[in-house]
């Protein structure tokens, strides 16, 4: 009888330890996320690390050595780049920053401003007027792409800068999210304080709401930047002086020249790879200010 009770007792423990061995079903399912999180990294920062590598190889390099290989030529390649045409890819460099910069500041402050108004103040047709704003987020930008060349030839002003600015001011995505954050962040009783004090509407946005909305429009900047900065199919409808192109179709155009110059590719990838510092630098720079969760965001205003 004593042996049967040892024999059941060893079993038991057995099982015990195996069932603490093995991981439970619970923990295994939650590296899925965190393995398709680590995938989609690799995917995302990959071709990055291709263009990192390739600008430091020679011409004879890019096509002979082993793909992720650091080559000897990147300095090289630096002075090819800044010698081809006397610079202009320096010039497409700078238009880029001034589409980007000043197309975003002007859109963040137009989507303040109508994020606000939409969430604050109550008026006939504000739904609708959202609903139609929600339908130019789902809408495709090349399906305005044409109408809005016609209109800019209409304004006699195609292949100019304000042609590629003037269609990014609006943003309905940045309305969108600014009305969301301004109900979020910015309390209806502190509103109604402003205007029981006396302040001007006016006052009450820039004194009062404004600094609330802050984090969120910081966040509204940074999506325009990007949009614009990567922005190709608007500037090469409305351009056509290569002195005007962003860095995008700058590097298109070399890219096509580059079909009959095989020795353009180098310059291509090297110009590929420092058109990607300024965006990192900007992140590295607000990133205090980006938020994923507007509204936690909005409760710590």
């Amino acid at each position: 009888m004593s042996s049967l009770a040892v024999q059941k007792a060893s079993s038991a423990a057995g099982a015990t330890g195996t069932a603490q061995s093995r991981p439970p079903l619970r923990g295994r399912i939650a590296l899925v996320p965190t393995i398709t999180l680590l995938l989609g990294a690799l995917y995302c920062l990959l071709p990055v690390a291709w263009v990192v590598i390739a600008s430091t190889k020679s011409g004879s390099e890019l096509f002979s050595t082993f793909t992720f290989l650091p080559g000897s030529g990147f300095t090289d390649n630096l002075h090819d780049l800044n010698a081809y045409r006397d610079g202009i890819y320096w010039q497409w460099m700078t238009n880029s920053a001034l589409y980007a910069v000043l197309g975003a500041l002007l859109s963040t402050c137009v989507s303040a401003f109508s994020g606000y108004a939409l969430a604050t103040y109550r008026f006939r047709g504000r739904e609708t007027l959202f609903n139609v704003l929600l339908a130019g987020v789902l809408m495709p930008p090349i399906i305005l792409a044409i109408p809005q060349y016609l209109l800019m030839a209409k304004a006699d002003l195609t292949d100019s800068y304000w042609s590629v600015l003037l269609p990014q001011i609006l943003s309905p995505y940045g309305v969108y999210l600014s009305r969301i954050y301004a109900a979020a962040a910015v309390p209806s009783d502190v509103v109604e304080a402003g205007r029981m004090d006396g302040a001007s509407e006016w006052r009450i946005f820039t004194r009062v709401a404004l600094p609330m909305m802050v984090p969120g429009m910081v966040t509204v900047f940074l999506f325009q930047f990007v949009a614009i900065w990567n922005n190709f199919l608007l500037p090469y409808i409305m351009l056509s002086d290569d002195e005007k192109f962003p860095i995008t179709l700058g590097l298109f155009t070399l890219l096509e020249q580059g079909a009959n110059t095989p020795a353009l590719y180098t310059l291509v990838i090297t110009g590929a790879f420092l058109a990607v510092i300024p965006l990192v630098a900007l992140f590295l720079v607000i990133q205090r200010f980006w938020s994923l969760d507007l509204l936690s965001g909005a409760v710590k205003s």
